[in-house]
């Protein structure tokens, strides 16, 4: 089996593909595309992801024999449950269940900690500083709404989608930074339980570790600041 080209920065997006490869056993080489310095705009990169953003993949042995690009980390995670026919579901009703999951991770979960993360951490220590009282209450309270959905779900269940899948892959990279969303666990047991659970598989831990000593801080770094948060239509 040919590896699959991964282009990657560990951030919690990179992190769901890297677990996902991992998890199902898959080779890779791993392209880092530096989002702090610009590496998502050029040409080269733009080719693979027209939307500027990692994670995304080239197989050099995708549908047909013949290679493929895909962007977006939840139609990744998509196309190699189906490659592999691991953590996609067992049967047609367990696969909806898991896409119920993926998309919710995609269209709530990851946006809104995402803007938690942007308000309450980053904007502050911009130049100038940005402390937006209204957005950090916002985010910061949608995020833990959300939480509260995660944690019902997972009352009497190991995983969201009953067996380990992809929906948990996706929505584990943005739980396990509570901390920096200004959540508090105590009200969410069972999620608790999940995140300990989910970091113990060898898989999610190694996922997690790719390029870890590239993860800076950018409420430090004003540059990357400036590339991130100063993007405008290239």
């Amino acid at each position: 089996m040919k590896p699959i080209e991964l282009y990657y920065w560990p951030t919690p997006n990179g992190w769901k593909i890297t677990i996902a490869l991992e998890e199902m056993g898959l080779p890779y080489n791993l392209h880092l595309v530096d989002i702090g310095a610009g590496d998502q705009f050029k040409p080269e990169f733009l080719k693979i992801a027209p939307n500027n953003r990692m994670p995304a993949i080239i197989d050099p042995e995708g549908p047909d024999g013949e290679p493929i690009a895909i962007f977006e980390s939840g139609a990744i995670l998509q196309y190699l449950a189906r490659k592999t026919g691991k953590f996609g579901g067992v049967s047609e009703r367990n696969r909806i269940e898991v896409d119920q999951w993926l998309m919710w991770q995609m269209g709530g979960l990851g946006p809104m900690a995402g803007q938690a993360h942007h308000f309450l951490k980053y904007a502050p220590a911009m130049d100038p500083p940005n402390d937006l009282p209204y957005a950090k209450d916002r985010y910061r309270n949608e995020t833990g709404r959300l939480y509260g959905v995660l944690n019902r779900r997972l009352e009497g269940r190991d995983y969201v989608a009953g067996a380990f899948s992809i929906a948990d892959m996706a929505i584990w990279p943005w739980a396990c930074l509570w901390e920096g969303q200004e959540q508090d666990l105590t009200g969410f047991p069972h999620m608790a339980a999940w995140l300990d659970r989910m970091y113990e598989r060898p898989a999610v831990k190694a996922g997690r570790a790719v390029a870890k000593e590239m993860r800076g801080n950018l409420q430090d770094d004003k540059k990357a600041q400036s590339v991130l948060f100063g993007q405008k239509a290239r």
